[in-house]
């Protein structure tokens, strides 16, 4: 009983100095988010090595914090939600270390880490307090993009999502990735009594065409989340289900039968995994980061963009906007800054970067104005949180051509010129261009992590902008 009631005492004094720093705006849980291969665990492990570096001058001289003196350094804490698994940084870091160096293993579910980042506070309340140097406490959220993709799910019924995918379908590269379970799908009957033997081969061709949508086709829309990565619900009932292709029941479906489970499975997703994951994580994020790989989409042709911009416009539209005031910080935590990433700027040459974020500004541009009316600041950036590259020029055919240089997948050293990034969605010309010359359009050559010292900072390209947006305002 003694040590159980200490654990308690524990538990609600860190509780009690949650509130306090929460009120004070010394705590922020930055969520960092993303869709299949823009970079997130690579972005996390960067940003933790960075802010742990004591001399950041040379660095980080866009983050006015550091360039004003006043940065005194950074280190891990524990965690406040010991329920939540950690984020795997020495893992990640040993693998970019290694050698070869490699990319970390990517984001299957959720983790955060901790950091207490010190600092000479400017406010005079704060020196007044004996709080000078200041804490920041920041909590870092890995968590996949496909999951929060999953949030729309829950303003549509089983029905319209069905009737959602059937459109889906109606592009002819998707549908010919569907062909191995699309047509028996048709072919169901709503009163037929359930058989789970029977769904099984279906349900995995739906998760096959999925993945095939992702890996060969670069969707970015895939829904539901779940069934790509299932987290901790790999093997449950729950994500035993599919959209209904079929006609529509002529009378209500009696309970036990095939259209019934599907429907009742889908109703459980939505509210006990969709629902959940809002409420115990989405819905405690103050601010908010998501890397998008636009570089690949650009390869991968226009139906892989198309969806980009269709999935983009979703991931808007799920943000809880909201003014986040010390009365809110303490009881309804708000998203009040978003920051879009156009991942990977080190893969292309110095002059495309204004044209990516341009780009990226775009594609998100629906829901842009509405994310400043709910009072939401909002940037895009073109960013690499660790720089694979470097650039130089070479002559070609008389003229001086802006090149990239370092070390493919394989570890063979690659000189090249991906192409021209457009400023803005790009026209047919640009897609009939691509698919008549691939090699004289975009094409993008992914990289290896570059060589990097095991002290001191690592080399990067706009990280100390990305600092400045999300942290620059809580550390005066």
């Amino acid at each position: 009983m003694m040590l159980s009631g200490r654990k308690l005492l524990d538990e609600v004094q860190e509780q009690a100095r949650t509130l306090v720093n929460r009120s004070l705006d010394r705590h922020i849980r930055l969520a960092v988010t993303g869709l299949s291969r823009s970079g997130k665990t690579a972005f996390i492990t960067a940003l933790v090595h960075q802010l742990q570096q004591l001399d950041l001058t040379t660095t980080l001289p866009h983050w006015q914090l550091v360039r004003s003196g006043r940065w005194l350094g950074g280190r891990q804490v524990p965690q406040q939600y010991h329920h939540i698994p950690t984020f795997r940084f020495d893992d990640a870091k040993s693998a970019l270390l290694a050698s070869p160096p490699s990319w970390p293993e990517p984001t299957r579910a959720v983790s955060e880490i901790r950091l207490e980042l010190r600092y000479r506070s400017r406010h005079l309340l704060r020196r007044q307090l004996g709080q000078s140097p200041g804490s920041l406490f920041l909590d870092i959220v890995d968590y996949p993009g496909e999951w929060l993709l999953d949030l729309p799910l829950l303003s549509l019924d089983y029905r319209q999502w069905s009737r959602q995918v059937a459109q889906q379908l109606t592009e002819p590269a998707v549908a010919m990735l569907a062909s191995s379970w699309r047509d028996a799908v048709c072919q169901l009957n709503a009163h037929t009594p359930f058989d789970e033997q029977a769904l099984a081969p279906l349900v995995a061709g739906y998760k096959a065409w999925l993945l095939a949508c992702r890996q060969q086709l670069g969707l970015s829309l895939i829904q539901p989340g779940r069934f790509v990565l299932p987290g901790e619900y790999d093997g449950a009932p729950v994500l035993q289900f599919l959209p209904w292709l079929a006609a529509d029941p002529d009378r209500s479906p009696a309970e036990g039968s095939l259209y019934a489970m599907l429907e009742a499975r889908y109703e459980h997703y939505k509210q006990h995994i969709v629902k959940r994951f809002y409420q115990e994580h989405f819905a405690t994020f103050d601010r908010q980061i998501v890397l998008v790989d636009c570089l690949h989409t650009l390869s991968a042709g226009r139906t892989a963009f198309d969806d980009l911009e269709r999935t983009l416009s979703l991931l808007l539209g799920s943000f809880h906007y909201g003014h986040n005031n010390w009365l809110r910080r303490l009881f309804a935590p708000r998203i009040d800054k978003l920051l879009f990433v156009a991942s990977k700027a080190d893969h292309v040459t110095p002059e495309q970067h204004a044209a990516m974020q341009q780009l990226l500004r775009q594609l998100v541009y629906g829901g842009y104005g509405q994310a400043r009316f709910e009072g939401i600041e909002i940037q895009c950036l073109a960013m690499a949180s660790l720089m694979a590259s470097r650039y130089m020029s070479i002559e070609w055919q008389g003229r001086r051509l802006p090149v990239i240089q370092g070390t493919d997948l394989q570890g063979l050293p690659v000189s090249l010129f991906p192409g021209e990034v457009p400023c803005g969605r790009p026209d047919e010309g640009f897609w009939q261009r691509q698919r008549a010359n691939p090699e004289q359009g975009f094409g993008l050559v992914p990289l290896r992590p570059p060589l990097l010292p095991a002290q001191g900072p690592w080399p990067h390209i706009r990280l100390d902008s990305a600092l400045e947006f999300l942290l620059g305002d809580k550390m005066k």
